[in-house]
């Protein structure tokens, strides 16, 4: 047994005689506990059984410093977590309080959104349907076609395998124009070139299908933040990090679920101890119960057991350049307040 996923055998092995009703009332209680609200003090727990016979957590998290819909709510945690592991259905949730109507709504893009039980440990009643809790609900039907994957559906959002295009600049640094840019040359389509006002090396990005930004020791990545500078500037990273970080990232945006502004979005997170957590966009429809990417990378980073956000040493977002809904500056504004030197990476893809 991990800490955020119970496996269907042990599962079996715990519930002894009891219902299954009566295990996870317990297990909220064991949920609660592993929440981090140091805003709220208010500790919520969640726990979910999937159709595979496996118990899945959920907890809240708060992010101090940062606007309250930053905050990830336990049921949103749960299906987060849910979808990190493969699960495709969700049968019943138990969480320690009533669900707010935020996450009422989330819970919507569920194939079995209606059907899904709901037990609320604090009273003594037995569990209900998601739609005694939302009996006019608004949902994916209203807008989407009825075999459209949904969320924890399996997908794949076809994003470009490679994409080739020069390294973008903020807006605070001034983008050199083309007769500033001199002794240009390539090296397996990727593409360099020196600019003649700052002596900064500019270079295209190449993701072939192993997703290798370059065949050089160092590769540049677009959009390159560290929280400890003054401004933005371009930065060299190893291409090791780099590969499996836009990787993960990429990964996880083809998971995306983005059916109503059709914006996927991945967010990859590197710690400390070399480990990578990625995390997809889960889009409601009702927009605003949302869950960004890199909050979904945060429920993996917490469901592994990692301690301080501190750890996270290099964030990459992978999203289209052009897209409805993009997440370059919320994705930085949290990662400036929860871990202030690390490194953030932004790769569009057309």
């Amino acid at each position: 047994m991990t800490s955020f996923v119970i496996e269907a055998s042990e599962v079996q092995s715990m519930l002894a005689g009891r219902s299954m009703e009566a295990l996870l009332r317990d297990l909220v209680a064991i949920a609660k506990k592993l929440a981090r609200p140091p805003i709220s003090r208010f500790y919520v727990g969640a726990v979910g059984l999937g159709a595979s016979g496996r118990i899945f957590f959920g907890v809240n998290l708060e992010f101090p410093g940062l606007p309250l819909n930053n905050s990830v709510h336990a049921e949103q945690f749960l299906v987060a977590n849910a979808a990190h592991h493969g699960e495709e259905i969700l049968r019943i949730i138990a969480v320690s309080a009533a669900p707010c109507g935020h996450c009422r709504q989330f819970l919507q893009e569920l194939r079995n959104a209606p059907d899904l039980q709901i037990l609320i440990v604090d009273v003594a009643s037995e569990s209900r349907t998601l739609d005694h809790f939302l009996p006019h609900r608004f949902g994916p039907n209203d807008v989407l076609a009825g075999d459209f994957p949904l969320l924890l559906e399996p997908r794949h959002n076809q994003l470009h395998k490679k994409v080739t295009r020069p390294l973008e600049h903020s807006p605070s640094v001034p983008s050199p124009s083309s007769n500033d840019l001199t002794d240009c040359g390539s090296d397996n389509a990727v593409t360099y070139c020196s600019d003649a006002n700052t002596h900064t090396l500019h270079k295209a990005i190449d993701v072939e299908d192993n997703y290798s930004l370059c065949e050089t020791t160092n590769c540049a990545i677009v959009n390159t933040v560290t929280s400890s500078s003054k401004g933005l500037h371009d930065h060299l990273l190893s291409s090791n990090p780099a590969e499996s970080l836009v990787a993960a990232a990429l990964e996880a945006a083809n998971r995306s679920h983005a059916p109503y502004t059709n914006s996927p979005s991945g967010v990859a997170l590197l710690v400390k101890n070399g480990k990578i957590f990625s995390g997809s966009y889960m889009e409601s429809v009702a927009y605003n119960p949302s869950l960004p990417p890199m909050q979904a990378a945060l429920v993996s980073f917490v469901t592994n057991g990692e301690g301080s956000y501190e750890d996270i040493v290099q964030a990459v977002l992978v999203e289209r350049e052009r897209a409805a809904v993009q997440f370059a500056d919320t994705t930085k504004l949290i990662l400036d307040k929860i871990s202030q030197n690390c490194e953030f990476h932004v790769v569009h893809i057309s």
